[in-house]
């Protein structure tokens, strides 16, 4: 045990912390080297190493990034942003139009890839709009984590939740939808009473509908040239019947990767786009990341080292396991981000009957990532892409809005699961 215990805290330490003092270590290879340790060291075997994996969990996080990878090379992306945004003649509107799309682009796509590809987007029609871009891009991180809420594909901890769980895309859905609308209208508000002055200022009112839909024209799609226009033609429908037989997979009896697998190979193959070049799109990384973890954490399962927390954590399946999870979620995913969180959390909850663990744990480590830079792999794509473009995200200030817009809607998501617990909806 007292092997396993320290191969876990040495991983999860390089996770955290990312770039050790002279150590030349990172995500994946802190998870990859955990895993080879708690092969090396006895922990576990070889096979048993391969059997703690989860493929059903790397094979929906491969179908997606297949299928987002065809889409990213057709500009679905920058067509859906700019055409949301051409509609944001003022500040004031552009925030709706900011929060609405990125909420509901990331509950259907993986809400990292949303905002990498949104944020430029978003920063060019603020500068059009002389309107200051930090208020829209919190907005946008905070609202990807929102929206992302909603459904199994949002995010990668909702895969693992949703693969492990065996809890329907329909079902996940119906559970956790109120919680991300209501978290979107919250978001918007906080953020407006914040940054109202700003909105408002007259600087900001100068150029009206014809400045922002200028600076839009060259990605929109009339500008677009014809092949990619058709592209996107081909590639739509395909997400779209892919979002249609993730709703419809318990009745299909089709897993949820399944059905990913399915459409980011088809998408693949209609697209005509060269595959090799749309499987080098794959983030490899991610899926070695998952892929260590799951034998780190099978490890120290097989252990026993995970038992000690049983005894210390409230694990009952009603409004006290919902706060606690919450809770738990919110604190520690300021530490080791969400998806770790999530790894080391789900060997806990298996043993314990019904969803409300399960739903509990996707909505406080999403939710939770909200409150600061750090909180969510989101956050800190959204302050690496501004700072490209020369617009600074301070921790201070994240942490200004983030920390107020994840306690409220913290506590709404308690208060929403809680009432279906109570009314009968989630047990």
């Amino acid at each position: 045990m007292l092997t396993a215990a320290i191969i876990l805290a040495f991983t999860y330490v390089g996770i955290t912390f990312t770039r050790l003092p002279r150590v030349n270590i990172d995500r994946p290879a802190a998870a990859l080297a955990g895993a080879v340790a708690m092969i090396l060291l006895g922990v576990l075997t070889f096979d048993e190493a391969v059997q703690a994996v989860d493929f059903h969990t790397l094979a929906l996080l491969l179908g997606m990034m297949l299928l987002i990878a065809v889409l990213q090379h057709a500009g679905f992306f920058v067509v859906l942003a700019s055409r949301s945004l051409a509609f944001a003649p003022t500040p004031g509107r552009l925030l709706v139009v900011v929060v609405v799309a990125t909420a509901v682009s990331s509950a259907f796509l993986v809400n990292d890839v949303v905002v990498l590809l949104f944020t430029p987007v978003v920063i060019q029609a603020c500068r059009m709009l002389r309107t200051n871009p930090v208020p829209f891009l919190l907005a946008e991180a905070m609202a990807s984590n929102i929206g992302s809420t909603a459904t199994i594909v949002g995010n990668p901890q909702n895969m693992l939740i949703g693969v492990t769980s065996g809890i329907s895309f329909a079902r996940f859905f119906l559970y956790l939808f109120p919680v991300a609308a209501l978290g979107t209208v919250i978001l918007l508000a906080l953020t407006y009473a914040f940054y109202r002055k700003q909105m408002l200022s007259p600087r900001s009112q100068e150029d009206g509908t014809a400045g922002t839909r200028d600076a839009l024209a060259v990605a929109s799609g009339h500008a677009m040239p014809a092949a990619a226009q058709r592209l996107i033609r081909i590639t739509s429908p395909v997400l779209a019947l892919t979002t249609l037989g993730f709703f419809l997979s318990s009745y299909l009896h089709v897993g949820v990767y399944m059905v990913a697998l399915v459409g980011g190979v088809a998408a693949m193959l209609v697209s005509g786009i060269r595959p090799s070049r749309v499987i080098r799109s794959v983030d490899w990384e991610l899926l070695v990341f998952f892929g260590g973890l799951f034998v780190v954490i099978g490890g120290a399962r097989h252990a026993g080292v995970l038992d000690i927390f049983l005894q210390r954590v409230d694990l009952s399946a009603g409004v006290g396991g919902i706060i606690s999870m919450h809770a738990f979620s919110a604190v520690v995913s300021q530490i080791v981000s969400n998806v770790p969180l999530t790894m080391l959390v789900i060997p806990l909850i298996q043993r314990v009957p019904g969803d409300t663990l399960w739903i509990s744990l996707a909505a406080g480590s999403t939710l939770g990532g909200n409150a600061t830079l750090i909180g969510a792999v989101a956050n800190i794509i959204v302050a690496e892409q501004a700072s490209r473009q020369g617009v600074e995200i301070k921790f201070v200030e994240f942490a200004r809005l983030g920390l107020p817009v994840a306690a409220l809607t913290l506590g709404v998501s308690v208060g929403v699961l809680s009432l279906e617990h109570w009314l009968g909806l989630l047990k």
